[in-house]
């Protein structure tokens, strides 16, 4: 499998970030990883190995990003105006400065599907809901959608932006994203088993907001066997992948 490490100094977030990329042709992948993990997270848990076979024969090109979550999200004492505009700048860094990266590195003219574990299925929900026409799709794995429940509650118009249960539920049913969103394959998934309650609290509410804005997007309960843990994500993502290759698996 080629794998490559590319580093540089974001202009957006004033640091340097890390990607790192796995195969040399087919779908693109953007990925995020678990809450404060980087770039070797999907490779670290196995996740890499759990769709190798996609790699090895050109189907799929992973870039796996680093995230800032230790300084937003999981900045629990830190000023909550700063780490609201500390998301944003990710946001941006993602959109700016990633996305231009993934489209002269993979050979195809594929649009990148998301793909996220946990908090990392909130980052893609946040990119997928806000730039539809930048992705092929969606497949966020136990993710949470609003950004409240790591603000205590609290938010304003910048982490208002970064909520998809937020910004989703007052969007209008005649807004052009609607059939951008209806263009593109959707998948929410979480489970009913230990760790998932606030995924799956989430999860019913992106479902309701998908049907009164007529989102034909797929919201899918997995049994009360099912927990918040790596083992379930590899068979989610092996499930839900084949939707976005040619000629599925």
């Amino acid at each position: 499998m080629e794998k490559k490490y590319q580093t540089w100094f974001s202009k957006n977030l004033n640091r340097e970030m890390n990607i790192n990329i796995y195969g040399s042709d087919g779908v693109p992948l953007l990925v995020f990883p678990t809450q404060d993990a980087m770039s070797d997270n999907f490779e670290n848990f196995g996740m890499i190995e759990t769709v190798a076979d996609y790699i090895n024969c050109g189907k799929i090109q992973l870039f796996c990003v680093d995230t800032v979550d230790s300084e937003s999200w999981s900045n629990v004492f830190g000023d909550k105006v700063w780490r609201a505009n500390r998301q944003e700048s990710y946001y941006n860094y993602i959109v700016e400065e990633v996305l231009p990266f993934i489209k002269v590195k993979n050979p195809t003219d594929n649009l990148p599907v998301i793909v996220g574990c946990s908090l990392g299925g909130l980052h893609g929900a946040i990119l997928f809901f806000r730039r539809p026409e930048f992705f092929a799709g969606l497949i966020s794995l136990s993710g949470i959608y609003d950004a409240k429940i790591l603000f205590d509650g609290w938010s304003n118009p910048t982490l208002y932006d970064n909520s998809p249960i937020d910004f989703l539920a007052n969007i209008s049913p005649e807004h052009d994203y609607i059939k951008i969103y209806n263009s593109k394959k959707i998948y929410l998934c979480v489970g009913q088993g230990r760790w998932e309650d606030e995924g799956r609290w989430t999860t019913s509410i992106m479902r309701d907001i998908f049907h009164a804005k007529d989102i034909r997007a797929v919201t899918d309960f997995w049994g009360y066997d099912v927990d918040h843990d790596w083992y379930w994500w590899k068979k989610q993502l092996r499930y839900f992948l084949p939707n976005f290759l040619e000629g599925g698996v």
